[in-house]
């Protein structure tokens, strides 16, 4: 038996946009809440146009629980700085619009943003969760409720590192160690009733041949955009060291800046 990627949109989407209770295990095993979600409603997920950068970074599940609170969650598969930006746009339009005419200000309910990022962005940092939320900078356990931002980096989860909160080790194993055409699935998985019903909708035999089809071209897309992206930073980077070749900067330094080798910058240099 085969089983596919949940971090693709398609099984991402079948398993928390089609399984309200399994969302719910979800969002309480990784996000930072004073009480636990019992229920949730789907919302719709279309919050901002498509951006050609960001035409993988899609608002995948929104949903609001039992004391309207609500929850955007993304799946991420590529990395660019304006993915942050992009994040808060929809968490503020998501709480703004529910002002509607003659509710008072007192009426607006927290929107937590959790983002799964299967990219490294913050190489200085060890640890992969992120928790963002607006504080005071001379007492920071004094903070503004309304918007509050979490982005896990998967590359950087490893198992080994969680002695606590059983539910996020375990959601996050599903997300991280199950890959396209795996074959066998971690026996810590299926003994949790919760996480093995999502790893069965996983099974590649339940989807069909158009589902697979859309699986596949996905993947490809990816792929694609990743080649333009590393294309693009690279013809950057190429244009940063010409710069400094110009005004006398050492190889040395180059390097420390760019990351290239000095081969590179040499064949930069007689380029």
């Amino acid at each position: 038996m085969r089983y596919l990627d949940p971090k693709n949109d398609l099984t991402f989407k079948k398993v928390f946009g089609q399984h309200p209770h399994l969302l719910v295990s979800f969002l309480n095993a990784l996000l930072p809440l004073n009480s636990p979600i019992l229920s949730v409603e789907y919302l719709p997920h279309e919050l901002v146009p498509e951006i050609p950068v960001l035409k993988y970074s899609i608002v995948d599940v929104r949903c609001t629980d039992q004391n309207e609170r609500q929850f955007i969650v993304e799946m991420q598969m590529l990395w660019t700085d304006a993915f942050k930006s992009r994040v808060l746009f929809n968490a503020s339009k998501a709480y703004v619009q529910q002002l509607g005419k003659g509710k008072v200000y007192e009426s607006l309910q927290p929107v937590y943003s959790l983002n799964l990022v299967n990219e490294t962005f913050e190489p200085t940092i060890t640890d992969f969760y992120h928790h963002y939320k607006i504080v005071h900078q001379q007492h920071p356990d004094k903070f503004l409720k309304g918007l509050e931002l979490v982005f896990v980096e998967l590359p950087k989860f490893k198992a080994k590192n969680i002695s606590e909160r059983k539910m996020q080790l375990l959601w996050l194993r599903f997300m991280t160690e199950i890959e396209d055409n795996s074959e066998t699935i971690p026996e810590e998985l299926l003994q949790d009733p919760i996480i093995k019903e999502a790893v069965d909708y996983l099974q590649e035999s339940g989807f069909t041949k158009g589902e697979l089809a859309t699986y596949d071209k996905y993947w490809d897309d990816i792929s694609s955009e990743m080649t333009l992206m590393k294309a693009a930073k690279r013809e950057g980077i190429e244009e940063i060291v010409k710069k400094a070749i110009e005004i006398g900067l050492d190889n040395a330094i180059i390097k420390t800046l760019t990351g290239l080798t000095i081969d590179e910058i040499n064949y930069l240099r007689n380029y």
